[in-house]
């Protein structure tokens, strides 16, 4: 080819038949003699069941009804820990947890039989917070309520605090949110003793599903079938859910005989799935007059909700990122995932380190007043640098230069001017104006040894008419899977994306290449492809059948003549670490990714102290995520993920009433629109990392990392108000400004 695949923004892969309407999601489809399933949940947050009763007016006979007992295998859902069932059977831990799913062909009469079934449940006391949870008054899990710790731990902490000239101290918070990806959660199956369960549906991670009705089943994993349909967003909320929405319409099959598809209304999806852990975050710092780190103990808490789903994951990431991208001899940090008496809490984009994040860039700010120094100051002379070590022991081996980040989105922003302006402009002005920042990094792929004990397989293959097929399990939903994946493939191969089919993930047909989460698809999955296809390309060059360097015509001429001589043109990659890189799970030390992005976020504000309401004016985004290699996709996600730490920050709040959520509709869930966003000014500085494809990094969960610090500071700066607690709705400014005497 003339020119090179990677870094062109290539059109998207499955663009045109999206805007067309030619995709099919799952809520297209129908079987023939399907029936529609339904799930009868628990009416309170804690209890023993004492019975189910059928209202005597519904024609029950003509319904199909599972229970418990009626499952083939485990009735538990196949994760980390073994803990949350299918379907409760003597007790609930939760507010809508599963007890009774009920199909029938004629949905309106479902739902008027699911209404007429009483799960009547003798409450017992429930677990409602953080605090609830540490305090061991109530016990939800195990003997403490204790899902998950770890600890970080590098010098004598204990003796830096007691020489310390400074130290300051902060307790930060933050909500649960709700992913609100655009198509709600839906499963479609069939199963029978004799074929096995075959499931259709809107997922992340087939081989999750795979795994999970497995064990559900008790069946060999060759009577699995795990097909993934067009999915309208994930942002972690289809990892791990999705094996519970399966195996429910799975067993409404199995007892059935026939087709039985589940598509959650929006409500049932907000009220019933998981969503981002709740967090509470102590920070101590000691620090030189000067404004040098000397140490830092952090204390990092999540809420898991009832049953350990994904938490031990989602607090391993948010602990290793608590002390951020700083230098620091002495650091301590103590991470919790607790138990508590609401629905599960699951995988959200970011997985931990925008909860952690939030804390430390909120800290940071206040250790630079505490010491006189600007916060981009006090950050310059704390950042890391290539041969510094991170907290858990990790040696920097990449070049990181902070400071041209930091640098470049200041500049972008106007942030010195800007600073010095709203502060004299200010003045009685009922709107005033702040601007604010955040530094920080995003490990790439799973935590430490993660990535070994996955041993993710990709497999490329070309057909006799010149079609490569890409074959692997990460899914596309909406990020740009298949697109990117068609470049790598193309560039290692000589050809045009267009001529590159990335096969729709089916277990019977696909490897596993690892779950589509942790900023791992382009980086560590796409590498993988990138390996695969050239294997391929190897094999018709050692063939003698494709020059070096060729045309697509010669390249489908070639493909022609090795499959007619030699049969199925094929090459699989598997996984290797990159060299050097040792983590060790028991010490919580070492090499936990095996690279980062880098950022700096520059947020400006007004603030209404009339209503109180927040804007976010201009956001300036600059990250260095090594080889861009689809500049429009990549610049979508950056976007979106601000989008998404906007409304974290300012809009997303969950209230929770009884251990229920109680506004899990769209009309008092608020959300930003684009009437509410601000231009998103983004900008990548490239440093391609070695070992992936084409020098690419992660970048997917990094924007949801710094947007919500960089705004709080901004606020910060605009009323003199230190908010430590997200979101900061109207309702809670007013309440921080009418408490301080200096507003």
């Amino acid at each position: 080819m003339d020119f090179p695949q990677i870094g062109r923004a290539v059109p998207r892969k499955e663009g045109r038949s999206k805007v067309t309407g030619q995709a099919l999601y799952l809520d297209d489809v129908r079987a023939d003699g399907m029936l529609y399933g339904a799930t009868v949940r628990s009416p309170v947050s804690r209890g023993r069941i004492r019975s189910i009763e059928f209202d005597p007016s519904i024609e029950w006979g003509k319904f199909t009804v599972v229970t418990a007992k009626d499952i083939p295998g485990r009735n538990v859902v196949a994760l980390i820990v073994d803990d949350q069932p299918y379907l409760a059977a003597d007790a609930v831990n939760h507010a809508e947890e599963p007890v009774v799913l009920l199909a029938h062909p004629d949905p309106a009469k479902l739902e008027d039989a699911r209404r007429k079934v009483t799960i009547v449940v003798d409450p017992l006391p429930a677990v409602s917070s953080i605090d609830d949870a540490l305090s061991g008054r109530e016990v939800v899990w195990g003997t403490d309520n204790l899902f998950k710790s770890y600890t970080v731990a590098r010098g004598d902490v204990e003796a830096t605090f007691a020489g310390a000239p400074i130290v300051v101290e902060g307790e930060y918070e933050t909500g649960s949110q709700e992913q609100l990806y655009i198509e709600p959660n839906g499963m479609l199956a069939i199963a029978d003793l004799q074929n096995g369960v075959t499931v259709w549906g809107s997922m992340q991670c087939p081989y999750y599903v795979h795994r999970a009705l497995a064990g559900l089943f008790n069946l060999p994993a060759e009577k699995i079938r795990v097909v993934q349909m067009e999915t309208g967003g994930g942002f972690g909320g289809k990892e791990e859910y999705p094996s519970i929405i399966a195996g429910h319409a799975a067993l409404l099959a199995w007892k059935s005989g026939r087709p039985v598809k589940i598509v959650y209304s929006r409500a049932e999806d907000m009220v019933a799935t998981t969503k981002r852990h709740p967090s509470r975050t102590k920070h101590r710092t000691a620090v030189t007059r000067d404004g040098r780190l000397l140490a830092m103990d952090v204390d990092f808490v999540i809420d898991g909700g009832a049953y350990c789903t994904l938490s031990p994951v989602v607090l391993s990431r948010g602990t290793i990122h608590a002390a951020g991208p700083y230098r620091c001899d002495h650091v301590r940090i103590r991470g919790r995932a607790v138990a508590t008496n609401v629905p599960p809490h699951g995988a959200f984009r970011g997985f931990g380190a925008p909860q952690s994040i939030f804390a430390l860039e909120r800290h940071m700010d206040r250790v630079a007043a505490a010491v006189g120094l600007g916060p981009d100051e006090f950050r310059r002379r704390n950042f890391v640098h290539a041969g510094d070590t991170l907290a858990v022991g990790q040696v920097i081996r990449e070049p990181v230069s902070m400071n041209t980040l930091l640098d470049r989105a200041l500049a972008l922003a106007g942030y010195h001017d800007k600073r010095r302006r709203f502060v004299e402009e200010n003045g009685t002005r009922a709107i005033k104006k702040g601007i604010g920042f955040s530094t920080f990094m995003h490990g790439a792929g799973f935590t430490g040894s993660g990535e070994d004990h996955l041993a993710s397989v990709v497999a490329v293959e070309a057909t006799r008419e010149g079609v490569v097929r890409v074959l692997a399990a990460s899914t596309e939903i909406g990020q740009g899977t298949n697109t990117i994946f068609s470049q790598i493939a193309a560039e290692a191969l000589g050809i045009d994306p267009d001529d590159v089919e990335v096969v729709q993930p089916d277990t019977s047909e696909v490897p596993n290449s690892g779950p589509t989460v942790a900023s791992r698809t382009c980086m560590v999955v796409g590498r993988l492809v990138e390996s695969a296809a050239a294997g391929v390309h190897h094999a018709l060059v050692d063939a003698g059948v494709l020059p070096s360097v060729h045309s697509r015509a010669e390249f489908r001429a070639a493909c022609r003549r090795y499959v007619d001589s030699y049969g199925t043109l094929r090459a699989t990659s598997r996984y290797q670490p990159p060299p050097g890189v040792r983590w060790d799970d028991q010490t919580y030390q070492g090499d936990a990714y095996g690279t980062y992005a880098w950022a700096a976020y520059v947020a400006e504000v007004s603030v209404d102290t009339t209503t109180y309401e927040i804007r976010v004016d201009d956001f300036v985004a600059v990250q260095e995520v090594g080889k861009v290699i689809n500049p429009t996709l990549a610049m979508g996600q950056i976007e979106g993920g601000v989008a998404q730490g906007v409304g974290w920050a300012l809009y997303e709040d969950v209230v929770w009433r009884e251990g229920r959520m109680a506004n899990a509709q769209m009309t008092n869930y608020i959300m930003p629109t684009s009437m509410d966003l601000p231009e998103i000014r983004v900008h990548f500085e490239e440093v391609p990392y070695p070992y992936g494809p084409a020098g690419a990094k992660g970048i997917g969960e990094l924007p949801m990392d710094g947007p919500a610090p960089a705004i709080f500071n901004a606020v910060e700066h605009a009323t003199g108000i230190s908010a430590t607690r997200l979101p900061l709705t109207p309702e809670r400014l007013m309440e921080l400004m009418c408490a301080s005497p200096a507003v």
